[in-house]
């Protein structure tokens, strides 16, 4: 075990407290204002995409199938082109939750990863940001189903 001098010790507090005085401060109000704003215009286009696929004479049914296709497509080629992360930057959490974002985690390090080759680089960590999501979603989706199930099995709701 090594001992650490006061001198030492000394300087590393003196250092970790200007490492903490320097460190940029997050400007809270600002980020929640643009992530609502920007996850809200995102699905503001989506229901703009929604009522233009029904203004086409796809019916509604149709519709809500094809617009999470339409924004998972238009959220892979805003990443693939590099838009989307200058999105994100600006916008935060916004691009987060909208499905765009799920296509953005799913696409991001398969574009990263795409010089180790296709089976180890992009199939191998496509789903390295998006997998656990969608583990833990189906899971709490299956347990919340079967919940719901027993309890209206037993005409408690």
């Amino acid at each position: 075990m090594s001992r650490v001098s006061k001198k030492e010790e000394a300087i590393k507090a003196k250092y970790d407290k200007l490492s903490q005085e320097a460190k940029p401060k997050p400007k809270y109000i600002k980020n929640v204002i643009m992530a609502f704003l920007v996850g809200g215009a995102i699905c503001t286009i989506g229901q703009g995409i929604f009522e233009l696929l029904k203004a086409f004479g796809i019916s509604e049914y149709d519709a809500k199938i094809w617009l999470p296709i339409i924004m998972v497509f238009l959220g892979a080629l805003l990443t693939g082109i590099g838009v989307y992360d200058k999105i994100a930057n600006f916008a935060g959490a916004g691009t987060v939750v909208p499905i765009t974002g799920f296509a953005n985690a799913v696409v991001s390090p398969a574009i990263e990863f795409k010089k180790e080759g296709f089976v180890f680089g992009v199939a191998a960590k496509m789903f390295t940001i998006a997998g656990p999501v969608l583990v833990y979603g189906i899971g709490s989706s299956v347990i919340i189903g079967i919940i719901y199930y027993l309890l209206l099995y037993y005409s408690i709701l």
